[in-house]
Protein backbone atom coordinates (compact mmCIF):
# COMPACT_ATOMS: atom_id res chain seq x y z
CA UNK A 1 0.00 0.00 0.00
CA UNK A 2 1.18 3.37 -1.10
CA UNK A 3 2.47 6.39 1.50
CA UNK A 4 -0.85 8.09 0.76
CA UNK A 5 -2.58 4.87 1.31
CA UNK A 6 -1.57 4.14 4.44
CA UNK A 7 -2.17 8.31 5.49
CA UNK A 8 -6.19 7.59 4.65
CA UNK A 9 -6.32 4.10 6.46
CA UNK A 10 -4.95 5.97 9.82
CA UNK A 11 -6.96 8.66 9.40
CA UNK A 12 -10.22 6.59 9.04
CA UNK A 13 -8.80 5.07 12.47
CA UNK A 14 -8.40 8.16 13.93
CA UNK A 15 -11.16 9.20 13.15
CA UNK A 16 -12.84 5.82 14.90
CA UNK A 17 -10.82 5.97 17.56
CA UNK A 18 -11.88 9.19 18.36
CA UNK A 19 -15.64 8.49 17.25
CA UNK A 20 -15.39 5.07 19.71
CA UNK A 21 -14.01 8.03 22.32
CA UNK A 22 -17.10 9.75 22.98
CA UNK A 23 -19.88 6.92 22.26
CA UNK A 24 -18.18 4.84 25.32
CA UNK A 25 -17.87 7.65 26.97
CA UNK A 26 -21.38 8.52 27.18
CA UNK A 27 -22.89 4.24 27.74
CA UNK A 28 -20.15 3.99 30.71
CA UNK A 29 -22.11 7.67 32.02
CA UNK A 30 -25.33 6.19 31.43
CA UNK A 31 -24.28 2.99 32.86
CA UNK A 32 -23.12 4.26 36.04
CA UNK A 33 -25.88 7.41 36.88
CA UNK A 34 -29.52 7.35 37.53
CA UNK A 35 -31.06 8.59 35.07
CA UNK A 36 -31.17 12.13 36.18
CA UNK A 37 -27.35 11.94 36.93
CA UNK A 38 -26.98 11.39 33.25
CA UNK A 39 -28.91 13.64 32.15
CA UNK A 40 -27.20 16.40 34.30
CA UNK A 41 -23.94 14.82 32.42
CA UNK A 42 -25.49 15.36 29.13
CA UNK A 43 -26.01 18.76 29.61
CA UNK A 44 -22.57 19.51 30.53
CA UNK A 45 -21.53 16.90 27.34
CA UNK A 46 -23.48 18.90 24.83
CA UNK A 47 -22.10 21.56 26.10
CA UNK A 48 -18.06 20.35 25.55
CA UNK A 49 -19.67 18.88 22.25
CA UNK A 50 -20.58 23.06 21.20
CA UNK A 51 -17.17 24.15 22.55
CA UNK A 52 -15.32 21.51 20.74
CA UNK A 53 -16.51 22.11 17.65
CA UNK A 54 -16.14 26.11 17.39
CA UNK A 55 -12.58 25.12 18.53
CA UNK A 56 -12.42 22.86 15.98
CA UNK A 57 -13.91 25.06 12.95
CA UNK A 58 -12.42 28.41 14.37
CA UNK A 59 -8.78 26.67 14.92
CA UNK A 60 -8.34 23.35 13.43
CA UNK A 61 -10.45 23.60 9.91
CA UNK A 62 -7.79 26.87 9.47
CA UNK A 63 -4.21 24.64 10.58
CA UNK A 64 -5.15 21.82 7.75
CA UNK A 65 -5.52 23.90 4.88
CA UNK A 66 -2.35 25.17 5.58
CA UNK A 67 -0.39 24.40 2.06
CA UNK A 68 3.03 25.99 3.18
CA UNK A 69 5.01 23.44 4.61
CA UNK A 70 7.85 25.98 6.26
CA UNK A 71 5.02 27.42 8.33
CA UNK A 72 3.20 24.36 9.52
CA UNK A 73 5.21 23.80 12.53
CA UNK A 74 4.50 27.86 13.44
CA UNK A 75 0.96 27.77 12.21
CA UNK A 76 0.90 23.88 14.64
CA UNK A 77 2.29 25.64 17.37
CA UNK A 78 0.44 29.00 16.73
CA UNK A 79 -2.82 26.90 16.69
CA UNK A 80 -2.11 24.96 20.31
CA UNK A 81 -1.22 27.89 22.18
CA UNK A 82 -4.34 30.13 20.91
CA UNK A 83 -6.55 27.01 21.57
CA UNK A 84 -4.94 26.89 25.36
CA UNK A 85 -5.41 30.54 25.74
CA UNK A 86 -9.16 30.58 24.68
CA UNK A 87 -10.07 26.91 26.38
CA UNK A 88 -8.88 28.55 29.80
CA UNK A 89 -10.61 31.42 29.83
CA UNK A 90 -13.81 29.30 28.42
CA UNK A 91 -12.97 27.10 31.54
CA UNK A 92 -12.91 29.87 33.83
CA UNK A 93 -16.34 31.16 32.66
CA UNK A 94 -17.74 27.53 33.12
CA UNK A 95 -16.35 27.78 36.43
CA UNK A 96 -18.16 30.86 37.42
CA UNK A 97 -21.38 29.70 35.97
CA UNK A 98 -20.88 25.86 37.76
CA UNK A 99 -20.73 27.99 40.95
CA UNK A 100 -23.44 30.30 40.11
CA UNK A 101 -26.15 27.15 39.49
CA UNK A 102 -27.31 25.28 42.12
CA UNK A 103 -27.22 21.19 42.56
CA UNK A 104 -25.36 18.47 41.08
CA UNK A 105 -25.58 20.66 37.46
CA UNK A 106 -23.09 23.21 38.45
CA UNK A 107 -20.64 21.45 40.36
CA UNK A 108 -20.70 19.32 37.01
CA UNK A 109 -20.18 22.73 34.38
CA UNK A 110 -17.19 23.59 37.43
CA UNK A 111 -15.80 20.43 36.62
CA UNK A 112 -16.01 20.78 32.88
CA UNK A 113 -14.65 24.42 33.57
CA UNK A 114 -11.43 22.77 35.03
CA UNK A 115 -10.52 20.31 32.56
CA UNK A 116 -11.82 22.18 29.42
CA UNK A 117 -8.31 23.03 28.39
CA UNK A 118 -6.89 19.29 28.60
CA UNK A 119 -9.48 17.92 26.84
CA UNK A 120 -9.41 20.74 23.88
CA UNK A 121 -5.81 20.68 23.21
CA UNK A 122 -5.58 16.60 23.14
CA UNK A 123 -8.03 16.88 20.55
CA UNK A 124 -6.63 20.06 18.48
CA UNK A 125 -3.44 17.75 18.26
CA UNK A 126 -5.51 15.88 15.63
CA UNK A 127 -5.51 18.84 13.50
CA UNK A 128 -1.88 19.51 13.58
CA UNK A 129 -0.88 16.15 12.78
CA UNK A 130 -3.57 15.58 10.08
CA UNK A 131 -1.86 18.95 8.04
CA UNK A 132 1.83 17.38 8.94
CA UNK A 133 0.58 14.77 6.99
CA UNK A 134 1.46 11.97 9.82
CA UNK A 135 -1.81 11.04 11.12
CA UNK A 136 -0.38 7.70 12.54
CA UNK A 137 0.71 10.30 15.28
CA UNK A 138 -2.78 11.44 16.24
CA UNK A 139 -4.25 7.56 16.29
CA UNK A 140 -1.28 7.05 18.41
CA UNK A 141 -2.28 9.53 20.73
CA UNK A 142 -6.28 8.98 20.58
CA UNK A 143 -5.94 5.35 20.72
CA UNK A 144 -4.48 5.92 24.42
CA UNK A 145 -6.50 8.90 25.04
CA UNK A 146 -9.80 5.72 24.83
CA UNK A 147 -7.71 3.25 26.40
CA UNK A 148 -7.14 5.80 29.31
CA UNK A 149 -10.89 6.73 29.37
CA UNK A 150 -12.61 4.08 29.28
CA UNK A 151 -10.31 2.07 31.87
CA UNK A 152 -10.93 5.58 34.49
CA UNK A 153 -14.45 5.29 33.66
CA UNK A 154 -14.97 1.86 34.87
CA UNK A 155 -13.19 2.18 38.04
CA UNK A 156 -15.99 4.87 39.49
CA UNK A 157 -18.23 3.76 41.28
CA UNK A 158 -21.99 3.20 40.98
CA UNK A 159 -23.79 6.42 40.66
CA UNK A 160 -21.37 8.52 40.87
CA UNK A 161 -22.21 11.82 40.61
CA UNK A 162 -22.12 13.76 37.44
CA UNK A 163 -19.47 16.12 38.39
CA UNK A 164 -17.43 13.64 39.25
CA UNK A 165 -17.38 11.69 36.29
CA UNK A 166 -16.73 14.34 33.83
CA UNK A 167 -13.25 15.46 36.18
CA UNK A 168 -12.24 11.54 35.55
CA UNK A 169 -13.07 11.79 31.81
CA UNK A 170 -10.95 15.28 31.81
CA UNK A 171 -8.64 14.48 33.77
CA UNK A 172 -8.02 10.80 31.98
CA UNK A 173 -6.85 12.95 28.47
CA UNK A 174 -3.38 13.89 30.33
CA UNK A 175 -1.48 11.05 28.78
CA UNK A 176 -2.68 11.70 25.47
CA UNK A 177 -1.58 15.00 25.32
CA UNK A 178 1.36 14.17 27.17
CA UNK A 179 2.35 11.78 24.10
CA UNK A 180 0.55 14.31 21.46
CA UNK A 181 2.68 16.41 22.43
CA UNK A 182 6.13 14.74 22.70
CA UNK A 183 5.12 13.60 19.20
CA UNK A 184 4.40 17.21 17.48
CA UNK A 185 7.92 18.36 19.31
CA UNK A 186 9.94 17.07 16.56
CA UNK A 187 7.89 19.52 14.18
CA UNK A 188 7.64 22.18 16.05
CA UNK A 189 10.86 22.77 17.24
CA UNK A 190 12.37 26.09 16.80
CA UNK A 191 8.88 27.63 15.40
CA UNK A 192 7.58 30.98 17.58
CA UNK A 193 3.68 30.96 18.35
CA UNK A 194 2.23 34.11 16.98
CA UNK A 195 -1.85 34.94 17.93
CA UNK A 196 -2.16 37.54 16.11
CA UNK A 197 -3.88 36.20 12.98
CA UNK A 198 -6.41 34.34 15.38
CA UNK A 199 -7.47 38.06 16.55
CA UNK A 200 -7.65 39.57 12.72
CA UNK A 201 -11.04 40.66 11.53
CA UNK A 202 -11.74 38.62 8.30
CA UNK A 203 -9.80 35.43 9.71
CA UNK A 204 -11.04 32.37 7.71
CA UNK A 205 -11.51 30.18 10.82
CA UNK A 206 -14.79 33.07 11.00
CA UNK A 207 -16.41 31.44 8.26
CA UNK A 208 -15.93 27.90 9.06
CA UNK A 209 -17.40 29.13 12.75
CA UNK A 210 -20.53 30.70 11.24
CA UNK A 211 -21.03 27.47 9.10
CA UNK A 212 -20.55 25.14 12.08
CA UNK A 213 -23.04 27.35 14.09
CA UNK A 214 -25.77 26.82 12.08
CA UNK A 215 -25.24 23.08 10.83
CA UNK A 216 -24.49 21.85 14.07
CA UNK A 217 -24.12 24.22 16.92
CA UNK A 218 -27.57 25.03 16.60
CA UNK A 219 -29.41 21.75 17.23
CA UNK A 220 -27.01 20.95 19.93
CA UNK A 221 -27.91 24.50 21.67
CA UNK A 222 -31.17 23.57 21.18
CA UNK A 223 -31.25 20.69 22.43
CA UNK A 224 -29.24 22.22 25.70
CA UNK A 225 -32.03 24.31 25.90
CA UNK A 226 -34.58 21.56 26.45
CA UNK A 227 -32.61 21.43 29.20
CA UNK A 228 -32.80 24.49 30.41
CA UNK A 229 -36.38 25.43 29.60
CA UNK A 230 -38.44 22.05 29.46
CA UNK A 231 -36.78 19.22 31.37
CA UNK A 232 -33.17 17.89 31.73
CA UNK A 233 -34.52 14.09 31.20
CA UNK A 234 -35.27 14.92 27.79
CA UNK A 235 -31.43 15.76 27.24
CA UNK A 236 -30.36 12.50 28.85
CA UNK A 237 -32.95 10.86 26.22
CA UNK A 238 -31.97 12.29 22.84
CA UNK A 239 -28.48 12.13 23.81
CA UNK A 240 -28.92 8.45 24.69
CA UNK A 241 -30.74 7.91 21.24
CA UNK A 242 -28.03 9.44 19.24
CA UNK A 243 -25.12 7.83 21.14
CA UNK A 244 -26.13 4.12 19.86
CA UNK A 245 -25.81 5.39 16.24
CA UNK A 246 -22.21 6.76 16.69
CA UNK A 247 -20.56 3.93 14.21
CA UNK A 248 -22.47 5.60 11.24
CA UNK A 249 -21.42 9.02 12.78
CA UNK A 250 -17.78 7.89 11.74
CA UNK A 251 -18.97 6.90 8.07
CA UNK A 252 -20.73 10.32 8.03
CA UNK A 253 -17.26 12.11 9.32
CA UNK A 254 -15.51 9.92 6.98
CA UNK A 255 -17.19 11.12 3.44
CA UNK A 256 -16.71 14.90 4.64
CA UNK A 257 -13.24 14.42 4.89
CA UNK A 258 -11.89 11.93 2.43
CA UNK A 259 -15.03 12.08 -0.27
CA UNK A 260 -14.36 15.61 -2.13
CA UNK A 261 -10.82 14.62 -3.39
CA UNK A 262 -12.45 11.16 -4.38
CA UNK A 263 -15.54 12.61 -6.33
CA UNK A 264 -13.79 15.28 -7.70
CA UNK A 265 -11.98 12.73 -9.59
CA UNK A 266 -15.29 11.82 -11.49
CA UNK A 267 -16.47 12.80 -15.10
CA UNK A 268 -18.54 16.18 -15.11
CA UNK A 269 -21.64 17.12 -13.07
CA UNK A 270 -22.56 13.36 -14.06
CA UNK A 271 -20.48 11.44 -12.68
CA UNK A 272 -20.24 13.28 -9.65
CA UNK A 273 -23.53 12.84 -9.50
CA UNK A 274 -23.84 8.87 -10.14
CA UNK A 275 -21.19 8.96 -7.49
CA UNK A 276 -22.56 10.47 -4.36
CA UNK A 277 -26.42 9.41 -4.62
CA UNK A 278 -24.68 5.74 -4.68
CA UNK A 279 -22.86 6.88 -1.48
CA UNK A 280 -26.21 8.43 -0.08
CA UNK A 281 -27.88 5.37 -1.12
CA UNK A 282 -26.05 3.36 0.73
CA UNK A 283 -25.32 5.64 3.99
CA UNK A 284 -29.33 5.86 4.19
CA UNK A 285 -29.95 1.88 4.26
CA UNK A 286 -27.15 1.85 7.02
CA UNK A 287 -28.55 4.10 8.60
CA UNK A 288 -32.23 2.19 8.69
CA UNK A 289 -31.14 -0.64 8.83
CA UNK A 290 -28.88 0.36 11.92
CA UNK A 291 -31.97 2.00 13.53
CA UNK A 292 -34.08 -1.41 12.98
CA UNK A 293 -31.65 -3.25 14.39
CA UNK A 294 -31.88 -1.12 17.67
CA UNK A 295 -35.20 -0.69 18.04
CA UNK A 296 -35.31 -5.08 17.96
CA UNK A 297 -33.03 -4.96 21.00
CA UNK A 298 -34.38 -6.59 24.15
CA UNK A 299 -34.74 -4.40 27.34
CA UNK A 300 -31.88 -6.43 29.15
CA UNK A 301 -29.38 -5.45 26.40
CA UNK A 302 -30.53 -2.22 26.26
CA UNK A 303 -30.35 -1.34 29.95
CA UNK A 304 -26.76 -3.16 29.71
CA UNK A 305 -26.13 -0.39 26.82
CA UNK A 306 -27.35 2.87 28.49
CA UNK A 307 -28.34 1.66 31.99
CA UNK A 308 -31.79 3.33 33.24
CA UNK A 309 -31.46 5.88 30.56
CA UNK A 310 -32.52 3.33 27.48
CA UNK A 311 -36.52 3.62 28.76
CA UNK A 312 -36.47 6.88 27.20
CA UNK A 313 -34.06 6.71 25.10
CA UNK A 314 -35.64 3.09 23.25
CA UNK A 315 -38.65 5.39 22.50
CA UNK A 316 -36.72 7.62 20.07
CA UNK A 317 -35.08 5.32 17.89
CA UNK A 318 -37.91 4.91 15.42
CA UNK A 319 -37.36 8.90 14.65
CA UNK A 320 -33.43 8.89 15.40
CA UNK A 321 -33.25 6.08 12.80
CA UNK A 322 -34.95 7.71 10.34
CA UNK A 323 -33.31 10.97 11.15
CA UNK A 324 -29.57 8.97 10.68
CA UNK A 325 -31.51 7.51 7.11
CA UNK A 326 -32.27 11.11 5.66
CA UNK A 327 -28.66 12.41 6.96
CA UNK A 328 -26.40 10.25 4.81
CA UNK A 329 -28.79 11.40 1.44
CA UNK A 330 -28.19 15.22 3.12
CA UNK A 331 -24.71 14.64 3.79
CA UNK A 332 -23.73 13.01 0.01
CA UNK A 333 -26.27 16.01 -1.48
CA UNK A 334 -23.28 18.86 0.47
CA UNK A 335 -20.40 16.41 -0.92
CA UNK A 336 -21.48 17.31 -4.19
CA UNK A 337 -22.35 20.80 -4.11
CA UNK A 338 -18.63 21.13 -1.85
CA UNK A 339 -17.15 19.55 -5.25
CA UNK A 340 -19.28 21.45 -7.88
CA UNK A 341 -20.14 24.93 -5.83
CA UNK A 342 -18.69 25.38 -2.76
CA UNK A 343 -19.85 28.79 -1.99
CA UNK A 344 -23.75 27.07 -2.37
CA UNK A 345 -23.70 25.31 0.86
CA UNK A 346 -23.57 28.52 3.45
CA UNK A 347 -27.06 29.54 2.14
CA UNK A 348 -28.20 26.27 3.10
CA UNK A 349 -26.88 25.17 6.22
CA UNK A 350 -28.18 28.51 7.52
CA UNK A 351 -31.79 28.09 6.28
CA UNK A 352 -32.48 24.63 7.19
CA UNK A 353 -30.48 24.62 10.24
CA UNK A 354 -32.57 26.95 11.71
CA UNK A 355 -35.80 25.27 10.88
CA UNK A 356 -34.46 21.85 12.27
CA UNK A 357 -34.02 23.71 15.34
CA UNK A 358 -37.84 25.03 15.16
CA UNK A 359 -39.11 21.53 14.29
CA UNK A 360 -37.53 20.25 17.45
CA UNK A 361 -38.49 22.86 19.69
CA UNK A 362 -42.01 22.97 17.89
CA UNK A 363 -42.02 18.73 17.88
CA UNK A 364 -41.57 19.34 21.96
CA UNK A 365 -44.11 21.76 22.51
CA UNK A 366 -46.52 19.28 20.82
CA UNK A 367 -45.74 16.00 21.66
CA UNK A 368 -42.39 15.88 24.08
CA UNK A 369 -39.23 14.43 23.46
CA UNK A 370 -41.11 11.88 21.24
CA UNK A 371 -41.66 14.96 18.86
CA UNK A 372 -38.64 16.83 19.51
CA UNK A 373 -37.20 13.78 17.93
CA UNK A 374 -39.19 13.34 14.81
CA UNK A 375 -38.77 17.17 14.77
CA UNK A 376 -35.09 17.03 14.08
CA UNK A 377 -35.61 13.55 11.79
CA UNK A 378 -38.21 16.37 9.61
CA UNK A 379 -35.26 18.89 9.15
CA UNK A 380 -32.80 16.91 8.43
CA UNK A 381 -35.10 15.31 5.64
CA UNK A 382 -36.40 19.36 4.08
CA UNK A 383 -32.66 20.08 4.40
CA UNK A 384 -31.38 17.04 2.36
CA UNK A 385 -34.29 17.51 -0.41
CA UNK A 386 -33.47 20.96 -0.57
CA UNK A 387 -29.46 20.15 -1.22
CA UNK A 388 -30.47 17.93 -3.69
CA UNK A 389 -32.75 20.72 -5.58
CA UNK A 390 -29.90 22.99 -5.36
CA UNK A 391 -27.29 19.99 -6.81
CA UNK A 392 -29.79 19.78 -9.89
CA UNK A 393 -29.55 23.24 -10.45
CA UNK A 394 -25.91 23.44 -10.72
CA UNK A 395 -24.79 24.17 -14.19
CA UNK A 396 -23.23 21.03 -16.39
CA UNK A 397 -19.92 22.24 -16.68
CA UNK A 398 -16.47 20.58 -15.24
CA UNK A 399 -15.82 20.61 -11.67
CA UNK A 400 -14.55 22.97 -9.49
CA UNK A 401 -11.15 21.93 -7.70
CA UNK A 402 -12.31 20.26 -4.46
CA UNK A 403 -12.68 21.93 -1.24
CA UNK A 404 -12.56 19.94 1.98
CA UNK A 405 -12.44 21.69 5.32
CA UNK A 406 -12.04 18.33 7.58
CA UNK A 407 -9.31 17.09 9.11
Amino acid sequence: MSRRGLAAVASVLDQAASSATNILVLVLAARLSSASGFADFSMVYVTFTVLLGLNMAYVGQTVVLEKDEDRLGAVCRSGLAFTGAASAAAGAALAVVGLAVPGAGGWAFLSLGLVLPLVLLQDGLRYCFSALRVPERALAADALRLVCVVAALLLQPQGASAGRLVLVWGVSALPALALGLWLLRPYVRGSAADLRPYLRRGHLGQRFVVEFAVGNGSSQLAVLGLGLFATPLAVGALRGATTLFGPLNVLFNSANAFGPPVVGRASGKRGVVRLTAAMGGVLAALGAGWGAVLYALPDGVGRQLLGDTWAAASALLPATGAQYAVMGLGTCALLTLRVLNPKATLSLQVVFSLLSVALLLGGYAVAGVTGAAWGLAAGSALKAAAAWLRVSRVPVRAPEPPVTTAA
